[in-house]
């Protein structure tokens, strides 16, 4: 799989993509990540990526000089096209299911916004996918970047050490994770489970599926269905 990612800040990305699984996975040969700075592709003596919008307003937006001419010196006009993604507070609100999805695929390229966001020609003109990592406004979209990175990667086979790891977990099922333990059986009075000390897979299973399910009706209840615990929704 390959990644590239557009940014005025290349130098957030190094430190997150060199270690753990991120590490791993490029050491494998999973994963190639390619950085590109859009500013190296501005005009003028300040190289400005931004400009005031039209129609009055506070704020910068994105020009599309940069940002086309970034992607036209990787992209050839024949050929395999990737997918691509510009993270923006509109876009669609990330879940694991778009993780699932997006590590199908084997050529990524993701757009980190500044600023009061991009010239809309950007997003209609180069046909992006927006996406958004959750109800809230960043400084810009490096971070989100990241946040797809590594929870699309993390879903490549041969990734993880255990295959199991990336399908026994929170939202793959529709539901959070059940709880988990490790050694030792008692800790400052608290005991793991008997159920999970019994050696019987049936009635783990199944207190791990009850588990499961408390768990997203205490803190997420929306992800149930009406009637089974789950919020009624009018949108």
């Amino acid at each position: 799989m390959r990644i590239d990612i557009l940014t005025i800040f290349p130098e957030m990305f190094p430190g997150i993509l060199d270690v753990g699984m991120l590490r791993i996975a490029q050491e494998k040969g999973l994963v190639d990540f390619r950085l590109h700075d859009f500013r190296d592709f501005a005009k003028g003596l300040h190289r400005n990526v931004d400009d005031r919008p039209f129609g009055g307003g506070p704020g910068m937006v994105l020009k599309p000089e940069p940002i086309y001419e970034c992607l036209e010196s990787f992209i050839p006009r024949d050929g395999p096209q990737p997918t691509m993604i510009a993270l923006t507070p509109q876009g669609e609100r990330y879940n694991q299911n778009m993780a699932q999805e997006l590590a199908q695929q084997d050529w990524l390229v993701l757009l980190a916004g500044r600023y009061e966001g991009f010239d809309q020609r950007i997003i209609d003109g180069l046909r992006l996918r927006e996406i958004s990592i959750g109800d809230y406004v960043l400084t810009g979209g490096e971070l989100p970047a990241l946040v797809l990175v590594d929870s699309i990667v993390r879903l490549r086979p041969g990734v993880l050490g255990d295959a199991d790891s990336a399908t026994e977990e929170s939202f793959s099922f529709g539901l959070l994770d059940h709880p988990h333990y490790t050694r030792p059986v008692e800790f400052r009075g608290m005991q793991v489970p008997e159920v999970l000390r019994s050696g019987d897979h049936a009635r783990i299973a199944r207190w791990r599926r009850e588990q499961a399910e408390a768990t997203t009706r205490r803190n997420r209840p929306d992800l149930l269905p009406p009637g089974e615990g789950g919020e009624r929704r009018d949108d």
